[in-house]
C-alpha cells in the first residue's frame, strides 16, 4: 500500500553496490588491473557484449520497490563526475579512489537513460553531486510530502529529519546487519517488519537513531565529518581526535563553536587548563584533544583548517535551482513495459526482474 512518500534513490551508490555485488571471484581477487581486465568476459552481458551485471541488480531493486514500498514520488540522482567544485575547494578530494572500472563507467550512462526512458525524473550534472541533489530536493519539497533518501553513504543522514518527517534508508551490507539494527531499535516496540515495509538490506534512520548510532544529531554530520574526517571521500578531518568528536559536539554543537571555546581559553594558562579539566571530568575524554585540533604546519593541512574545510566538504549542497515542482516526480508517469523492452534488449530474463507472473 502506498504510503505517498517521496523516494530519492542515490543512484551512484545503487549502481556500484549492484556492480561490485555479482563480479567474477577472478576480477574480485585480481591483484593488477591488468589481471582484472583478462577476466572482464566473464562479466554479465548481453549477447552484444554490453555489460550487464549492475544494470540487472538496480533494476531488480527498482521493481521491488515500485511493487512493494509503492512511493508516490521518485527521482534519482547520479554523480557524473569527481571533479565538481568540492575538488576546487581541495584538490585531493576522493583522490584516493581508483578510477572507474569501464564495465561500471558504461552501465552507469546505459543506466540513466534506461531510467528516462522509463519516465522517471533523473538528475547529474558536472558541477555538483548526487548528494547535493537529492539533498536539493529533500530541502525543496519536505514541507509537502514525506521524504526518504535511499543510499549507503552516511553523508545523507544530516538530511535526516524528524520535524519535516525525512528519513534515510540506509542499505547494509547484509541483510543480518540490517535485521540487527531492525531489533535494537524497532522489536523492542512490537512492530513487525511487514508494518515497517522497508527494501531488502534496509535499516530507516531516524533523527533519534542517527544520535544513537552516529553520536550527533543529523544535522551535526558534516561536522562530525570536519572533526573525524570521511577515508572515503579523502577528507582529512583533525588527525588524533576521533573518538572524542562526538563528545565534544554534544557538548558545543559545531565545529566552529568548539574552536571559539578554545581560543576564548587560550588567552589565560590558567582558563585552558579548566577547559580541558572540563573536558576530561564532564565530558569524558580520557585523552585531551587539544593539541591535534590546535595543531598549524605549512607543509599539511591540519589543525583548525582542516576542521573548517572538511566541515565544508562534507556538507551537502540543498540549494541548487530544481526547476521541477513535486507532480513531476509521479510514478504515474512510470512506464513498465519501457523496463520489460530493455530486458528483452540486454537478455535478462523477465522473470528474474519481475518474478514468475506479470
Amino acid at each position: 500500500m502506498s504510503e505517498n512518500k517521496f523516494v530519492v534513490v542515490d543512484g551512484s551508490s545503487m549502481l556500484s553496490t549492484c556492480y561490485y555485488a555479482v563480479l567474477p571471484r577472478e576480477i574480485m581477487f585480481a591483484k593488477t588491473e591488468e589481471e582484472k581486465l583478462k577476466h572482464y568476459d566473464k562479466i554479465l552481458h548481453a549477447k552484444d557484449g554490453t555489460y550487464t551485471n549492475a544494470i540487472f541488480g538496480m533494476l531488480k531493486m527498482i521493481v521491488s520497490l515500485m511493487k512493494k514500498q509503492q512511493p508516490g514520488h521518485i527521482a534519482f540522482v547520479f554523480d557524473k563526475t569527481r571533479d565538481t567544485f568540492r575538488r576546487e575547494l581541495y584538490s585531493q578530494y576522493k583522490g584516493t579512489r581508483g578510477s572507474t572500472p569501464d564495465p561500471l563507467k558504461e552501465q552507469f550512462v546505459l543506466m540513466e537513460r534506461i531510467l528516462e526512458e522509463a519516465g522517471f525524473k533523473v538528475l547529474y550534472s558536472d558541477q555538483y553531486e548526487a548528494d547535493d541533489y537529492a539533498g536539493s530536493l529533500v530541502m525543496k519539497f519536505r514541507e509537502q510530502i514525506p521524504m526518504v533518501v535511499l543510499t549507503k553513504d552516511h553523508d545523507y543522514l544530516q538530511l535526516v529529519s524528524d520535524e519535516y518527517n525525512v528519513r534515510a534508508w540506509m542499505v547494509q551490507s547484509r541483510q543480518e546487519k540490517a535485521d540487527e539494527l531492525y531489533k535494537k531499535y524497532y522489536s523492542f516496540y512490537g512492530f513487525g517488519k511487514e508494518e515497517i515495509n522497508l527494501p531488502e538490506k534496509v535499516f530507516e534512520y531516524t533523527s533519534d537513531t542517527v544520535l544513537r548510532e552516529e553520536g550527533v544529531m543529523p544535522e551535526q554530520i558534516p561536522d562530525l565529518k570536519g572533526i573525524q574526517g570521511d577515508a572515503s571521500d579523502n577528507i582529512p578531518g583533525v588527525k588524533g581526535v576521533s573518538s572524542a568528536a562526538p563528545l565534544l559536539l554534544r557538548e558545543y554543537g559545531t565545529v566552529e563553536n568548539i574552536y571559539a571555546a578554545i581560543h576564548e581559553a587560550e588567552s589565560d594558562k590558567k582558563r585552558l587548563k579548566d577547559l580541558q579539566d572540563f573536558w576530561k571530568n564532564d565530558l569524558g575524554i580520557s585523552r585531551s584533544p587539544y593539541k591535534a585540533m590546535t595543531k598549524t604546519s605549512e607543509e599539511e593541512l591540519c589543525g583548525e583548517k582542516a576542521a573548517l574545510l572538511s566541515k565544508i566538504l562534507a556538507t551537502m549542497k540543498t540549494d541548487i535551482e530544481i526547476d521541477f515542482q513535486l507532480e513531476d516526480f509521479n510514478v504515474s508517469s512510470y512506464m513498465e513495459e519501457k523496463i520489460r523492452e530493455w530486458l528483452v534488449r540486454l537478455d535478462i530474463k523477465e522473470a528474474s526482474i519481475f518474478g514468475s507472473g506479470k
